[in-house]
């Protein structure tokens, strides 16, 4: 199991490491009590467990002083687990910290115990030292963005990344373009089987109209053309972080034509392990 211990101060960017690695499918507890480390993780490593074998804890100034003056030890013992256990600390300066707050309007977790938000982020930093100085990567985010830190966080950790979720579904145009696509394909211009008559009442799974349509030059440029589109882009869209990706191809009934093309361009898509395709076929009516 790897287990990511995620600290830093308020404003560094600790929510979305953690938003990161849960959505990479990390287990993530927030603002856990240093003295809970412990068991927590020999409860995520039981071999019953069915919790997920990454974690992430998120520990920071809103614990107790005195748990986190006995962090070293808890993670002394942490290590002789058989797991593998990362600290990251993350880090901005002053200045970024206290524009970040004054942005947002958030208060800030210490206010209670310093006059000034300045002197805030002063004292967090000294509660913080001994996670800091323990830490096995320690991040700036002074000049970074938040997709830049996720990018960051997924090169330095060497984060699996989930699969993106793509949907591809035919639909009739008269009935509606599907209102939550992303990309939407006119493939109207394509012959149309529904004027063969051997053909009419069957739809773009059956093999007679795969083989029609599969010998029709425009039905293969536009099968090419999409197929490359999808391959330029959709590493774009793994790259931002997107978890799903809805992809609509219409025709005039949504019997034939898009039918054909989302069962090929499934085919084609299927061998990349960085997506998980799902078909739907909304308006096809299914042969008796």
């Amino acid at each position: 199991m790897q287990l990511v211990i995620v600290s830093g101060l308020s404003g560094s960017g600790k929510s979305v490491a953690l938003d990161t690695l849960e959505d990479f499918g990390a287990h993530c507890v927030d603002n856990m009590p240093p003295t809970l480390l412990l068991e927590h993780a020999k409860l995520l490593m039981q071999p019953d467990s069915r919790y997920p074998r990454q974690a992430a804890i998120g520990m920071d100034a809103r614990a107790l002083p005195k748990d986190l003056a006995g962090f070293p030890s808890i993670l002394e013992q942490l290590r002789e687990l058989p797991c593998e256990v990362t600290v990251i600390f993350l880090d901005s300066d002053e200045d970024t910290l206290i524009r970040r707050f004054s942005d947002t309007r958030r208060r800030h977790p210490l206010a209670d115990r310093a006059p000034t938000l300045r002197e805030a982020v002063r004292q967090e930093r000294d509660c913080l030292a001994t996670i800091a100085n323990l830490a096995d990567l320690r991040l700036d985010t002074s000049r970074t963005n938040v997709h830049e830190l996720r990018t960051l966080l997924h090169q330095r950790l060497g984060l699996d990344r989930a699969p993106l979720s793509v949907l591809l579904q035919s639909f009739a145009y008269r009935r509606g373009v599907p209102s939550d696509s992303d990309f939407v394909f006119d493939s109207r211009c394509l012959p149309n089987p529904h004027w063969v008559d051997e053909l009419r009442a069957l739809n773009g799974t059956d093999p007679a109209v795969r083989d029609y349509l599969s010998k029709q030059p425009q039905a293969a440029a536009m099968l090419e053309d999409l197929k490359k589109f999808l391959d330029r882009w959709i590493p774009s869209f793994v790259e931002a972080s997107r978890h799903y990706l809805n992809i609509s191809i219409g025709c005039t009934g949504g019997q034939h034509r898009s039918v054909y093309l989302v069962e090929r361009l499934t085919e084609m898509l299927s061998d990349s392990d960085a997506l998980q395709v799902t078909v739907l076929h909304r308006d096809m009516e299914v042969q008796s």
